[in-house]
């Protein structure tokens, strides 16, 4: 039977009282809210019965309620302040005469009625995404209309389509959008020759692309020479998507909505049409392009001796992979590969000064997929990570961290705007909960009173490094850490231990470098940003945090639901696993190779009644004292999936 969520408390007056308080609800899988609250240490937790028809991530206002002995804050919903979304994908099910949806996110602890003949053409089973009509009382279920039909429930395409359409991203661009690309695209020839003029042209210097071998977007290309004075000149150049994006059109509009691309385990779903992500705005080989580039006068050792921005036309005399240019350092002879050596000096020495100034070292390894044409999974392996990677990453971070100092000083002498990318100090209180995690695993991580030192944290991670818990303490440490993200104000950046930062390198991809560009050409022409514009410009950095994190999250989504199908076909083997997470159901065993995590539940523990001890790091069984502790080595046999709701449950077989 479609789920109803019934509710008999008397309804609240919505005027706000001084003991009303506002935050936004996190609801898990069970259907219990947490409310975080600025300057309370702990949660409020609210009932089922108390949830009032809040839904995840939704702005809501609590009224807090007696605190039961030794139990947590309490509170109940009084009103919803903001839906965080509106729109829901879900499997159509039908009984007794009623349509309804069943929501695909577990936290939507409701399902959705559907006006009969708005369903009545489409198959139960499809996969459908719905919009919320109509929910005014937690005593009914909410109404909603079918917006687009996705395809079969379980079809690879379908569940992709799924994936990015509940976090609120759309498949296709509206014909208007694509109206404009068009037209930009057949306008091009005519616009390249009259802005070539305009430019610094740096098409006879040695230049090239390094990326994922199956990119299709280049957004950044590298040129070396050597100069007279025997420096060396680095340019990192950048595709000029707004060069081509002009704010206030429709294209730029959707730009804005999308926010950036997402990138799944099969394909990318661009921020722009293809038109301009793949071909006018991209760097690709042996063509001229439009760029804003960052060009520095450089030693060996990775000083910036001067530096110049501004817009250019370059021309890209190869296209390497990641591994091409490894294979040429590695071999010391190919093509460019004194370029590639001294480009890979600077950055491995620009590297090297990062971490003695405070930068966090955090290296977490990607899962990859290898597809047949169904979409099944048929191998997951690890991505290696090579020094080429580690090469571009800070090239990126150069010109990232020179761009935004120049702004700085900017902005000192005329007042204005700008797009900072800020990461703020860990919080203390996480940091005293990683450090007793980390206690329980046998390694220490000093701090005073919650404050931690990267230098601290690169010690840890140069001790774990190769150890069966390493990737469980990496993961841990990145999640205890604050979020990086877009700011008017700047506060630096935490993790990069820079004073000042932004992100200037992925327009292609991402909005914010399409605004620090405008903003960036805007002082080179002498003509700030007015500031006026900072409402705007704060409304964006906010919408582009979140959409960031939404394309995180459809990422890790799609990634979790292969590991599942992938593992759905090696039922009853054996893997090795590592303890990533203890809880008074259960134990979570994260597979070495895949990275997929299951659970096994404490009642198939089925060799003695094992209960939560020492803060809930450790299983302990009650007649034999074995123990289960995080990072610990087990041996699990798979004892089965669920592919919809993306969980895998293990058994032990044996400790190590």
């Amino acid at each position: 039977m479609y789920t109803a969520y019934m509710n008999t408390h008397k309804k609240h007056h919505t005027n706000k009282a001084p003991a009303e308080l506002d935050g936004t609800i996190r609801i898990n899988s069970k259907g219990w809210g947490y409310v975080s609250i600025e300057g309370r240490e702990e949660d409020f937790e609210i009932a089922p019965e108390s949830l009032n028809t809040a839904l995840h991530r939704d702005t809501v206002r609590i009224v807090p309620k007696p605190r039961r002995e030794r139990g947590r804050l309490r509170a109940e919903v009084v009103e919803i302040i903001e839906r965080a979304k509106t729109r829901f994908v879900g499997v159509l099910e039908e009984e007794h005469g009623h349509r309804f949806v069943r929501p695909d996110d577990t936290r939507v602890y409701i399902d959705f009625i559907l006006a009969h003949e708005d369903s009545i053409n489409i198959d139960i089973g499809q996969k459908v995404l719905v919009e919320l009509t109509r929910w005014s009382t937690p005593k009914k279920n909410p109404l909603a209309k079918v917006l687009e039909v996705l395809g079969a429930d379980g079809i690879h395409e379908t569940e992709m389509r799924s994936i990015v359409a509940e976090q609120g991203f759309d498949w296709h661009f509206p014909s208007t959008v694509t109206k404009e690309s068009e037209d930009i695209h057949s306008n091009a020839p005519a616009f390249f020759r009259e802005e070539i003029p305009k430019r610094r042209d740096m098409r006879g210097i040695p230049t090239f692309t390094i990326d994922p071998a199956d990119a299709k977007d280049f957004d950044d290309a590298i040129s070396v020479r050597t100069l007279e004075n025997g420096h060396i000149e680095l340019g990192v150049h950048i595709a000029d998507v707004s060069a081509y994006l002009t704010r206030g059109t429709a294209m730029d509009d959707e730009a804005q909505k999308r926010g950036t691309s997402i990138y799944l385990v099969d394909r990318t779903i661009p921020m722009l049409p293809e038109v301009l992500s793949n071909d006018l705005c991209s760097l690709v080989p042996e063509t001229d392009r439009l760029a804003m580039s960052a060009v520095f006068e450089m030693n060996m050792n990775g000083d910036v001796l001067d530096r110049w921005f501004g817009e250019t036309v370059i021309h890209s005399n190869r296209r390497f992979s990641y591994q091409q240019a490894q294979d040429i350092l590695n071999a010391g002879k190919g093509e460019l590969y004194d370029e590639l050596l001294s480009a890979d000096t600077i950055a491995r020495n620009l590297r090297e000064a990062r971490l003695r100034n405070g930068s966090i070292a955090f290296e977490t390894d990607e899962v990859k997929f290898e597809l047949d044409n169904t979409g099944k999974p048929v191998r997951a392996y690890r991505k290696e990570r090579l020094d080429t990677m580690l090469m571009i990453e800070d090239l990126m971070l150069l010109a990232n961290r020179e761009v935004a100092t120049w702004m700085h000083e900017q902005l000192e002498k005329k007042r204005g705007v700008f797009v900072w990318r800020i990461h703020d100090t860990p919080k203390p209180d996480r940091i005293e909960e990683l450090s007793l995690y980390l206690k329980v695993l046998g390694y220490e991580l000093p701090h005073k009173n919650g404050l931690v030192t990267a230098q601290d944290l690169n010690r840890l991670f140069e001790e774990i490094e190769g150890a069966p818990e390493q990737d469980m303490i990496e993961t841990a440490t990145i999640r205890s850490m604050a979020k990086a993200v877009y700011s008017v104000k700047n506060i630096g950046h935490f993790g990069l231990a820079f004073p000042f930062y932004t992100h200037f390198t992925s327009p292609i991809r991402r909005y914010p470098d399409v605004m620090v560009h405008r903003i960036v050409k805007s002082h080179l022409k002498g003509n700030p940003i007015d500031a006026k514009e900072y409402p705007w410009y704060e409304r964006l950095c906010a919408q582009s945090t979140e959409r960031e994190i939404a394309a995180m999250e459809a990422e890790r989504d799609s990634i979790k639901l292969k590991q599942v199908e992938f593992m759905a076909e090696h039922i009853g083997e054996e893997f090795e696993g590592v303890v990533s997470g203890i809880t008074d159901w259960g134990m979570f065993i994260e597979e070495k190779n895949t990275k997929a995590e299951g659970l096994v539940r404490t009642r198939a523990l089925r060799d003695d009644f094992y209960t939560l001890e020492n803060h809930g790091f450790v299983l302990k069984g009650e007649r034999t004292g074995n123990t289960y502790s995080l990072g610990d080595t087990v041996h699990v046999r798979l004892a089965g999936v669920d592919i919809d709701q993306k969980t895998i449950d293990w058994e032990i077989v044996a400790t190590r």
